[in-house]
């Protein structure tokens, strides 16, 4: 990993508007107390989350599939197919803080990237903390992976895997790739991680500690103290990462997860697997989503190191 090469000067030019739409918008829920069912109710409204810019990524045209949760309860699987063999298929694990979200919020997102990289994206329900603590969602998303290695696999072709996630679904997604590498023999089914603006150490980073907003960290293990948080199941960044699949760490100098994917792209790369950081100045936890130029800018990034993946994969 190049250290000259983890921010393009490039990108300055686009902070002026970063900054002015920053100034106009947040993705923060109004909802301070999340110890309520009303309030985990309303946070979880993404209909009203970010003034309905999640909700605007919905769309109804979606093909379901449904996979058996490691509770033995139905999940839901969103699936968006290019036309033609699918040269893969990407695993989509949404975030939310562990505590919120649904697959659904990925879905423009999701059908743009299966057409563009001519892939299958599924995007995968997990049960939610705090009705659900660590380890329910880890657990539902190792039996999502091994859907896609199974079923997926019997529908779309004997293709390789990609993984991604953001936020705590980056978490969940890199937790994913440990287990999958551990209790199934399976690490080498993955050709690449997309992960974007994770969260890789629950007990806390400086970065989190300084700017706080960490309050879903107790409402996925919140019978955990520091040191328990620490456990590689929770926090993948104490996790043992040799023999894991190239990887693209995305995040924001704003994020209050900022140290967070810096910490967790030098352990993945110091343990030979490939890895690059992207950096984007101005940009805050959530902002993949913004119209904005830097976000095209990320956008593209990640498009090229996707194209760049898969074109290895083919050859």
């Amino acid at each position: 990993m190049d250290l000259s090469q983890l921010y393009d000067p490039a990108l300055d030019e686009y902070v002026p508007e970063a900054l002015d739409f920053l100034s106009k918008f947040s993705l923060d829920s109004a909802v301070t107390d999340l110890s309520s069912p009303e309030g985990l109710a309303q946070a979880r409204d993404l209909d009203s989350l970010g003034g309905g810019i999640l909700a605007s990524a919905v769309l109804d045209d979606v093909d379901i599939r449904t996979y058996a949760g490691a509770a033995g309860d139905e999940l839901e699987l969103r699936v968006f197919a290019s036309d033609g063999p699918a040269r893969a298929v990407y695993l989509d694990i949404h975030g939310g803080g562990f505590f919120m979200g649904h697959p659904k919020m990925g879905d423009r997102s999701n059908r743009a990237m299966a057409d563009t990289h001519q892939i299958a994206v599924v995007s995968a329900q997990y049960r939610l903390a705090p009705e659900h603590p660590w380890p329910a969602g880890p657990d539902d998303c190792e039996a999502a992976a091994l859907w896609a290695l199974g079923p997926g696999r019997d529908e779309f072709g004997s293709v390789p895997l990609l993984i991604g996630g953001g936020s705590a679904g980056a978490n969940l997604a890199a937790t994913t790739l440990v287990r999958l590498r551990d209790r199934h023999d399976a690490a080498g089914e993955f050709i690449g991680a997309n992960l974007v603006f994770g969260v890789y150490d629950l007990s806390g980073t400086p970065s989190q500690i300084k700017l706080g907003n960490t309050g879903f960290r107790d409402l996925y293990v919140g019978d955990h103290d520091t040191e328990a948080r620490k456990h590689p199941d929770i926090s993948p960044l104490y996790a043992e990462l040799n023999h894991l699949c190239p990887a693209l760490f995305t995040v924001g100098t704003f994020d209050y997860l900022y140290d967070d994917s810096l910490f967790m792209a030098a352990r993945w790369r110091a343990a030979d697997n490939p890895a690059e950081l992207a950096i984007y100045p101005a940009s805050p936890h959530g902002f993949s989503v913004f119209p904005t130029k830097m976000t095209q800018a990320a956008n593209d990034r990640t498009d090229t190191w996707l194209a760049q993946i898969l074109e290895s994969a083919d050859s």
